[in-house]
């Protein structure tokens, strides 16, 4: 086990601390207005946009960013990439804890959170689109669970209970792979209902493929980001395996962002083609699908590119951060920004500061955890008693 970092220590009013600690007091107040005033109470949405900031940052951009969990885990096991065996665990974690606070975030934004299971023991709407999306999302939440238990029970020492596991580690793989195709793909498919209110430029019939390559993206530049935030903040913590590999996978995530990037370019394309949408491209809406498209994906897929071919690691770890604020723009723009576009701007729908403040408290409480979880369990290093054991 890799020595303890040298800013450990007992003082607990670190910055971070600090800060993170008036996070959390002030969400759980907000809290409590939420669960006891209604969404009314801190919320600006209406019947004309009942889905806001919670749905599309908490959400949809908490599932794609979360993605990389099944893009990490298919590369090792299934493409046999165990080159990258170091990203796994971090990349298993980050994405149980995307999709657990993607669920807590549900709780708030639905008016009557206790009847979130009634699709599946009372109203079994299996012809809707979100059962789809809330069967898949509760199952690989599920087994990104299991996927993550081998270091808690590594860190336990329950050998026999992690042995089980490890064993399922391909079926869970398999299982995880097909589940995040479904949802990933139906989060798009959501909005083939509302062909009137997105504007024609993110509308499109093929907005569920839109969905699931671009989470494939957000996953592979998700790992890279993670990476170096966990090499800057929990260095401390990794052992020689994760510190020598850190470039290799910059490196070769890079190399696959930038490919899937350019195929996603190409199709997005192909959507305006497809629908004819040339002349919406000199509009106000125009730009502003121009700058996503040519800023955060033929911009980002270029810098990928130049850093693999130059061996520029920090170029591909700055490209990665590019990337993920596109991600984020993108999902902003579908489900808010070009949603309900032909309203006017006194009717259109802007979050109110308690949302955000409710969205930062929901982020906060997944670094917190995530801080708790690398500093103890063996997530950037491998256990004593199992290495070179996969």
């Amino acid at each position: 086990m890799p020595e303890e970092s040298a800013t450990s220590g007992k003082n607990i009013f670190t910055p971070f601390n600090i800060v993170a600690g008036i996070i959390l007091a002030v969400g759980g107040v907000l809290t409590i207005l939420r669960f006891t005033g209604g969404l009314a109470a801190v919320t600006n949405l209406s019947d004309y946009n009942p889905w806001g900031i919670w749905i599309g940052f908490d959400l949809l951009v908490g599932v794609a960013l979360a993605a990389g969990g099944y893009v990490t885990s298919a590369a090792v096991y299934i493409f046999g990439m165990k080159k990258y065996h170091a990203a796994v665990r971090p990349a298993i974690l980050t994405g149980f804890l995307g999709y657990a606070l993607v669920v807590l975030a549900l709780h708030y934004d639905v008016g009557r959170p206790w009847r979130l299971p009634y699709p599946f023991i009372i109203q079994q709407g299996t012809t809707s689109l979100l059962f789809e999306v809330g069967a898949c999302v509760a199952l690989y939440l599920t087994v990104l669970f299991i996927e993550f238990t081998p270091a808690p029970l590594e860190w336990l020492g329950f050998k026999r209970a992690r042995n089980i596991v490890v064993k399922l580690t391909m079926l869970l793989t398999i299982f995880g792979v097909i589940l995040s195709t479904l949802h990933q793909s139906s989060l798009g498919a959501l909005f083939l209902i509302a062909p009137s209110k997105l504007h024609p430029l993110w509308y499109s019939s093929y907005i569920p493929v839109y969905f699931f390559i671009s989470s494939i993206i957000a996953g592979l530049s998700m790992v890279i980001f993670e990476g170096t935030l966990s090499h800057r903040f929990f260095k401390g913590k990794m052992d020689e395996e994760h510190l020598a590999e850190k470039d290799t996978i910059a490196l070769g995530f890079g190399k696959a962002a930038s490919l899937v990037l350019a195929g996603y370019f190409i199709i997005k394309v192909i959507g305006v083609a497809a629908d004819n949408n040339w002349h919406y491209l000199g509009t106000g809406y125009g730009a502003w699908f121009l700058l996503e498209l040519l800023g955060f994906v033929a911009l980002p897929c270029f810098l990928y590119a130049v850093g693999v071919r130059d061996k520029n690691v920090k170029l591909i770890r700055w490209t990665a951060a590019l990337t993920v604020i596109g991600i984020v723009l993108n999902r902003f723009n579908v489900s808010m920004i070009a949603f309900n576009y032909h309203l006017p701007s006194s009717e259109r729908y802007f979050p109110h500061w308690m949302e955000i403040g409710i969205s930062v408290f929901i982020v906060t409480v997944g670094l917190v955890v995530f801080r708790f979880i690398v500093t103890r369990m063996p997530i950037l290093y491998e256990h004593p008693d199992y290495k070179g054991v996969h």
